[in-house]
């Protein structure tokens, strides 16, 4: 692991003067057997800018890999070279939504998300991700749509739907979306509403978070949030009563 540290950061200090050379040897090594050695390629790639777009190719296959550690340096660095080359990385980045690989799934959503208007026209494959089987997948997905504001719209319906999500994690996502989204997401604050009395607590505080968000459209539930002044949770009873500050302002 030492010898592996060493030559990755012998080889990083190279790569600013010879960037190319650099990133062509770096990326022979994600194939490597070595796990370690996987991570750190991608964590090296991540940092050699304009150098290592040839092999973001190869860097967005470790997103599938057996090693968990390995499948969260790529994501990080897909995701750094992303603002520099948007379209670039969603088109290689996109064909892991149907991925037979959770992590796959769940990291190209999370990508996806933060690439703003170039990964606009896969909003749709992100949004059939939100009853995907697995938790973690169904959450990016929700987190990735309430990134990407009005060009998500036609999907906060099927947002709302995972309100009654069987993970907390989901169902908080989706009112923190919600509460994102102004007009589009008003016919679903009844259902926003009815999480005020969730059983998980972090639910409650997001459900009382995105009605303080929604002016007078959420005018109909501040009796309900108001209840929640006297909730068991400091955390919502806090988010209550700022909710409720944000009504009076």
């Amino acid at each position: 692991g030492d010898v592996r540290a060493a030559a990755c950061g012998a080889l990083g200090k190279h790569g600013e003067a010879r960037g190319q050379t650099v990133a062509a040897v770096v990326a022979t090594v994600l194939k490597s057997s070595s796990s370690d050695a996987r991570k750190i390629a991608c964590q090296l790639l991540g940092n050699l800018g304009e150098a290592a777009e040839p092999h973001l190719g190869a860097v967005a296959e470790r997103l599938a890999d057996g090693n968990w550690q390995v499948r969260v340096a790529a994501c990080e660095t897909l995701g750094k070279h992303g603002e520099a080359r948007g379209q670039t990385v969603v088109a290689l980045v996109t064909p892991a939504l149907t991925s037979t690989v959770d992590d796959a799934r769940t990291y190209a959503c999370q990508i996806l998300g933060q690439l703003g208007e170039a990964a606009a026209p896969h909003l749709g494959a992100i949004a059939e991700l939100l009853v995907d089987t697995e938790w973690d997948v169904r959450l990016k997905a929700c987190e990735a749509l309430g990134k990407h504001g009005e060009a998500a719209e036609p999907y906060v319906g099927a947002v709302a739907e995972r309100l009654a999500d069987g993970d907390e994690n989901v169902r908080r996502a989706s009112c923190r979306v919600l509460g994102q989204h102004g007009e589009a997401a008003a016919p679903h604050l009844g259902a926003v509403a009815e999480r005020l009395e969730d059983g998980d607590w972090g639910v409650r505080r997001e459900a009382c978070k995105a009605l303080g968000r929604h002016g007078e459209a959420a005018a109909p539930y501040l009796g309900a949030v108001a209840e929640r002044l006297a909730d068991g949770d400091e955390d919502v009873r806090k988010a209550a009563c700022e909710a409720l500050g944000q009504h009076g302002e």
